[in-house]
């Protein structure tokens, strides 16, 4: 069936689809089923004494006022204004049950996709990307949060109100209820049918604010950027196009919500025209007092009300559903595939199913004493495995047939020209991105059988990029270990060559770091992400061009410092200087992703091309 031709049916697909991913979300309301069940109940209790209203006025009218009854009329203004203190009492108690409840549920729903978010590898990042994750915690849920509440507070109560209206109005005169039976019908087709014309549109809508935001995002991060090349012109227009594009799709939607409400007030006007045609002529013959009118007019216009705030209603589901669909998608984004390993499979959470076939292929293996684990005799301590990367979305391997040995305690340092696949190969290690061929080995144990949270306790990052945190230097050393003591601290600190940073801020330790760092340089920055790393006391330790904006001096101490500490620490060094890896026990040499050489420096120098020309070309600029 093709969508398109017929939409009626494309909408309540989409409608059916919404209402099972917000079913997925409501999960979230369970430790609040007290207050989602007593707030509908207040509503209806509300809604039970509002319908009591027009009979009460209908009753004066015929009564009091016809008999010129004032004890009567005092007697049934009371029994209005009780009606109206119960109602109002219960108003606000449901109020404040549907405010807590759908608070409580944004709340835990928030935390659940922040969580969620935190244990995605970074492909489902990239490929989710940033602005769309910031749009999905923030103004999606948000809009979600506003349908919890309406449905609450509205959902029962308003279809109560209309219904109830129309049977209360059967009770007083069938032939002027049946003007109810036709109204009706013709409000509920417009109100739904609005519905499900803008459900999808939308998404739409929501989509083009992830654009904005993606485009608001990159430029408040690049301004100095942008302001350097003069491109502020271009950058204002790309920002004029995607917000007028976002406009006029709000605006597109905003136009077919507004038919609503005057379509309602069209139909219900009408049917009140008819109603007082209807109940003169029955009042003329005898068959309706005045006060029976008075009250089935009462009823349509309390039907017209509830009917312009179902309207409100149906829009803000509307846009929750879409906005729940955008969440889900989230929460649906797997934090980790299962991959295939030698004929067994890896499930998300880090466990491991193994056919007895793949029995056959395990080899040299001995029981220990009193241990049920079976250790291989002799393994690497870390191996790629003719190891191949794609990024989602590319075309072309990034890496591929990465294949060599590290053994613990190690310094590897790994060059090549810009683009060749560095820090794709050492955001392998901590199982940053999936590898799409081969394995990588940890201790003979793949890397993708280890729960992320325990492989990366082994493993220090330095970034690239180096990020700090709005804090204290306390409080983000204390990101490697979080109960790390002042000794630790400063023993790293020494090792990094930044004591003298540390101690030339006041507070020292609890010196106050601006976000992202704003308040120290970059080679600053970068000297506190490696103590950051080296309080941890690392298995691996990988070090991402992190010291490309010190000098070569502070460079030279940096590395002398990290020969000293913990022997056994296996250093990776990703560095475009070869002054800064050439003294690491293996160079792993790459080029357009493929590996050019492996050795030590002076063997690298007799036999690779590529590292020649890198160290050549940089010794002859330094001579």
């Amino acid at each position: 069936m093709n969508m398109e031709e017929y939409p009626a049916t494309a909408c309540a697909c989409a409608a059916g689809k919404y209402r099972v991913k917000m079913k997925r979300l409501l999960v979230f309301l369970k430790d609040y089923k007290k207050e989602s069940v007593l707030a509908p109940l207040f509503k209806l209790l509300e809604a039970f004494f509002e319908l009591f209203v027009p009979l009460v006025m209908a009753s004066i009218i015929d009564k009091g006022i016809s008999n010129s009854d004032m004890g009567y009329i005092a007697k049934m203004g009371l029994c209005l204004l009780t009606l109206a203190v119960v109602g109002l009492a219960s108003s606000v108690t449901a109020q404040f049950f549907a405010a807590k409840a759908a608070v409580g549920f944004s709340t835990k729903l928030r935390q659940a996709v922040f969580e969620h978010i935190q244990g995605l590898n970074f492909t489902n990042i990239d490929k989710a990307g940033t602005s769309t994750l910031i749009t999905r915690m923030t103004s999606d849920i948000n809009q979600v949060q506003s349908g919890v509440n309406m449905v609450l507070r509205l959902f029962l109560r308003s279809p109560i109100i209309v219904f109830g209206a129309m049977i209360m109005a059967f009770t007083i005169d069938v032939k002027s209820a049946l003007i109810f039976v036709v109204a009706i019908p013709l409000l509920a087709l417009v109100v739904f049918g609005v519905m499900m014309v803008t459900m999808p549109m939308y998404k739409k809508v929501q989509s083009g604010l992830d654009k904005v935001l993606g485009i608001t995002r990159e430029n408040l991060t690049g301004v100095r950027v942008i302001r350097a090349f003069h491109q502020e012109e271009v950058e204002e227009r790309r920002f004029r196009e995607q917000n007028n594009a976002l406009s006029h799709m709000q605006t597109a939607v905003a136009r077919i919500s507004a038919v609503m409400n005057p379509v309602t007030y069209v139909i219900v006007n009408g049917a009140i025209i008819a109603l007082i045609y209807t109940g003169a002529v029955q009042v003329n013959i005898g068959n309706l007092t005045q006060g029976e009118v008075v009250a089935i007019i009462n009823y349509m216009s309390q039907i017209l009300v509830e009917l312009v705030k179902l309207a409100n209603l149906i829009v803000t589901i509307t846009k929750a559903l879409a906005c729940a669909d955008r969440v889900a998608g989230v929460l649906e984004i797997p934090a980790g595939e299962a991959v295939e390993i030698s004929g067994g499979f890896k499930e998300p959470d880090g466990g491991m199913t193994v056919e007895s076939s793949d029995m056959s292929e395990i080899s040299a293996v001995e029981t220990a004493a009193g241990s049920d684990a079976l250790q291989p005799r002799s393994v690497p301590y870390l191996e790629f495995d003719h190891v191949s990367l794609t990024y989602q979305g590319a075309g072309d391997k990034t890496l591929q047939d990465m294949h060599f040995k590290v053994e613990k305690g190690q310094t590897i340092g790994v060059i090549g020209g810009t683009g060749s696949g560095k820090t794709s190969l050492v955001n392998l290690i901590p199982g940053f991105y999936p590898v799409t061929e081969g394995a990588i080995r940890l201790e003979g144990q793949d890397i993708r059988t280890i729960p992320a949270a325990r492989l990366r306790e082994r493993i220090g990052v330095v970034p690239q990029k180096a990020v700090l945190f709005k804090g204290t230097i306390r409080s983000n050393l204390q990101w490697g270990k979080p109960d790390a003591t002042d000794e630790e601290m400063w023993q790293a600190i020494d090792t990094a060559q930044a004591r003298e940073v540390v101690e030339g801020k006041e507070g020292r330790l609890d010196a106050e770091i601006a976000q992202n760092g704003k308040n120290l340089s970059g080679g600053q920055r970068q000297r506190l992400t490696i103590a950051r790393a080296l309080v941890r006391k690392p298995e691996i330790l990988i070090l991402d061009d992190s010291a490309s904006a010190l000098d070569y001096a502070t460079d030279a101490k940096l590395r002398l410092a990290l020969k000293q500490v913990e022997k056994d620490t296996t250093t990776f060094i990703v560095s475009q200087r070869a002054s800064t890896i050439r003294h690491a026990d293996q160079i792993i040499v790459l080029d357009d992703g493929a590996i050019a050489g492996i050795g030590t420096h002076e063997q690298l120098l007799e036999s690779c091309e590529v590292y020649q020309e890198i160290y050549y070309s940089q010794f002859e600029k330094e001579a």
